[in-house]
């Protein structure tokens, strides 16, 4: 499990995908299973086997093995188009915020970044990241309107 102890038992809903943390990770699954208990916290297991983890989830979306992505990108697209999210923590708390330079894009026709050398088959990575203000500090945008 990849989170911390205190965002399981503090969390509203718990999507485990692609692990089976009742099973090989017990130790931590407590505070799942303690935190559905005490505060009515949902479980969602997202896999192709139906494991113990599914076995004590709310939910079980069993899924065709390597559908992993187009699941993900089918759940952000619900997400952000339904803004089923808390702004304010995105804000706060993630680098949502932060102004990506100008030099950074991506070519759908090729499917390449920015920066990308052919003959090296290699990246320029400085032309990727965040623009920054006099202070070295990334430059933020709190409306999340910047392109």
């Amino acid at each position: 499990m990849t989170n911390g102890w205190n965002d399981i038992k503090n969390a509203d809903l718990i999507l485990v995908m692609g692990g089976n943390p009742a099973e090989n990770h017990p130790c931590g699954f407590k505070w799942a299973i303690k935190a559905r208990q005490e505060k009515g916290t949902k479980i969602i297991c997202v896999d192709p086997r139906f494991n113990r983890t599914a076995a004590v989830s709310d939910i079980f979306l069993q899924i065709r093995p390597g559908s992993d992505l187009a699941f993900m990108g089918g759940l952000i697209n619900y997400v952000l188009q339904n803004k089923k999210y808390n702004e304010e923590y995105i804000k706060h708390f993630t680098n949502a915020a932060y102004i990506v330079k100008d030099t950074y894009n991506f070519d759908p026709q090729t499917g390449l970044f920015s920066g990308y050398d052919p003959e090296k088959r290699k990246y320029d990575q400085s032309l990727w990241g965040y623009e920054l203000d006099e202070k070295g500090m990334a430059k933020k945008d709190m409306t999340l309107e910047h392109p």
